[in-house]
């Protein structure tokens, strides 16, 4: 009922557990999968790597939603792939910027965890050393790299950085191949677990 009410929103169906919303997905294909983390059948997390983890061929933008604070939970869905994840408590206007942000493929992570899901990524990272990007990135690209880090959108890294939104969206898209990441939540990680970013 939110998301209908909303502008640019249009509910194409409905599932009532994590099996048949990955079948309905898959013979959908909507722009946007709003996913609970907690189904019957089949959990979130589990949905959300069949629907957009690192095996899928052609990926759903998938945002997470759940009444959980939970570190695990947020580490956990963003690692299978989920481009958004929301506290039920997050309010209308919330919910649909994050579905909006995943379908421009932005990622949108509720404010009041992000600082806490970064330090946690960063503290992970000197356990396992992050991948070394395939290329040298540019100094250009170290600038992209901080604004998302930071949990910029393309629009307010064009204005930041003062080039054009096709500029910000190559520059990722480059970063995304050098550093083998799927998202932009997997640019922050990285960016955070190699100290390019300061806590």
């Amino acid at each position: 009922m939110i998301l209908d009410a909303q502008p640019g929103i249009a509910v194409v169906g409905e599932a009532g557990d994590g099996r048949r919303a990955v079948e309905l997905a898959r013979e959908l294909r909507p722009d946007v999968c709003l996913l609970d983390i907690r189904m019957p059948g089949l959990d979130g997390i589990e949905a959300t790597r069949l629907l957009a983890g690192p095996a899928v061929a052609d990926p759903v933008a998938v945002v997470v939603i759940t009444t959980f604070d939970l570190d695990e939970y947020v580490y956990a869905a963003l690692r299978a792939g989920a481009r958004g994840f929301l506290l039920k408590e997050s309010g209308p206007a919330l919910l649909a910027q994050a579905v909006h942000a995943a379908a421009a493929g932005d990622a949108l992570i509720a404010p009041n965890i992000t600082a806490r899901l970064l330090e946690a990524f960063a503290g992970a990272g000197a356990a396992s050393s992050p991948n070394r990007p395939a290329a040298a990135l540019t100094e250009r690209e170290e600038e992209i790299l901080a604004t998302v880090a930071r949990g910029r959108t393309n629009s307010e890294i064009a204005a930041e950085l003062h080039i054009s939104l096709s500029t910000v969206k190559s520059h990722i898209a480059s970063l995304m191949a050098k550093l083998g990441a799927r998202n932009r939540v997997e640019i922050a990680i990285w960016a955070y677990e190699t100290d390019r970013v300061k806590r």
